[in-house]
């Protein structure tokens, strides 16, 4: 069976088609994934933190999708959160917030790398 990442890096404050588009297409790809029973991880990270707050809304034009994939959803950046001032909105979308590698600087980062030696796939948008 294959295991494939997702990380969602583009940002909804571009206020652009493009980034609308890579969220999309990082769902549909976990989407299509979790159908084939295969196992999937997506995962928010970077300026991505901030689509969280947006896609639990049910007027987003992504919710429903969310909601098809949001048992693949690992949680957030909880250093990029910070960051990004996405915290909040992390929290209250019920997600975790991930904090498991330590970097100078910042509260905790995804451990992207946990994934490559697993042997995922890792995909980014």
């Amino acid at each position: 069976m294959s295991k494939t990442a997702i990380f969602i890096y583009s940002d909804p404050k571009a206020g652009s088609d493009e980034a609308l588009g890579r969220l999309f297409n990082g769902m549909f790809v976990a989407y299509e994934l979790q159908e084939k029973k295969q196992e999937v991880a997506l995962i928010f990270q970077g300026a991505g933190v901030r689509w969280v707050s947006e896609v639990v809304k049910l007027d987003h034009p992504a919710h429903a999708l969310y909601d098809a994939v949001k048992d693949t959803v690992v949680g957030a950046c909880r250093g990029c959160a910070d960051v990004f001032g996405a915290t909040d909105g992390v929290r209250a979308a019920g997600l975790s917030l991930i904090d498991e590698k330590a970097i100078p600087g910042t509260s905790g980062i995804v451990d992207v790398s946990k994934y490559l030696d697993a042997g995922y796939r890792v995909l980014t948008f």
